[in-house]
């Protein structure tokens, strides 16, 4: 049976159990570290952009990879709103994998990744259309609520292999958008090197694997599904306020 890392609502800190054994009550995101976002890590997305990343303003392919934040105020549970104004027309539905950071890791061997995972999880990184690539969007990616991440926090052993996880996007019941963590410029393993070689991540921070190319775009009422194998479902509803 799998092992699960679970946070209740109203509870500090997360409970480990099975997913046999969770229970149906309101669960809250099992994180609360600092989650980092990856871009272009897909070879899809990459391909599709190379164009443009070989002239002005960018010149040339990213040499490290390229981070951005999702704050605090981004967090949001599964099976809660994903709030938008109405000044935003729709946004990007952006199902990835989350690996979550079991104790301070700087300079990680690849061959080494699995002593600094907790586990795996899954995020929607809600971003509202853009054509920024190489500078911080924290317009479009940091909004209240534009991180619904879990249900819960699959433990690293439960995974055999993360680099060839399916992740599918449905929107209101359809199949929307389909890839693989097999598509990854970077595996979980190469990414963790290279995030780490000029950085810490510390215990309980996030790492979102990397965002597909041509995401679903959602608006008022949809209800967004995330599955991922091997993990689960994690499902919000965008609704305008």
């Amino acid at each position: 049976m799998n092992t699960i890392y679970v946070k209740y609502q109203g509870t500090p800190q997360l409970q480990t159990m099975t997913k046999e054994m969770l229970q149906q009550i309101p669960i809250d995101y099992p994180v609360g570290g600092t989650i980092y976002g990856t871009l272009l890590n897909y070879q899809e997305e990459f391909n599709q952009l190379k164009p443009l990343l070989t002239t002005a303003p960018y010149n040339d392919f990213p040499k490290a990879p390229i981070l951005y934040i999702k704050p605090a105020n981004t967090l949001n549970a599964h099976q809660k709103i994903i709030p938008l104004t109405n000044d935003v027309e729709n946004v990007q539905a952006n199902g990835t994998l989350a690996i979550v950071i079991k104790k301070n890791a700087y300079k990680v061997k690849k061959e080494q990744y699995k002593e600094f995972i907790l586990g795996y999880t899954i995020a929607n990184d809600i971003t509202i259309p853009h054509e920024n690539y190489y500078r911080p969007a924290i317009l479009h990616k940091s909004r209240d609520g534009f991180c619904p991440i879990g249900p819960y926090i699959v433990s690293v052993d439960s995974i055999y292999d993360p680099n060839n996880l399916t992740i599918s996007t449905f929107v209101n019941g359809e199949l929307k958008k389909q890839v693989s963590t097999s598509g990854l410029i970077r595996s979980i393993g190469q990414l963790l090197e290279d995030v780490t070689e000029f950085m810490t991540l510390s215990a309980g921070d996030v790492l979102l694997t990397g965002i597909p190319s041509n995401p679903p775009l959602v608006n008022d009422g949809d209800l967004v599904s995330i599955t991922i194998d091997q993990i689960g479902t994690l499902t919000n509803e965008i609704k305008v306020f």
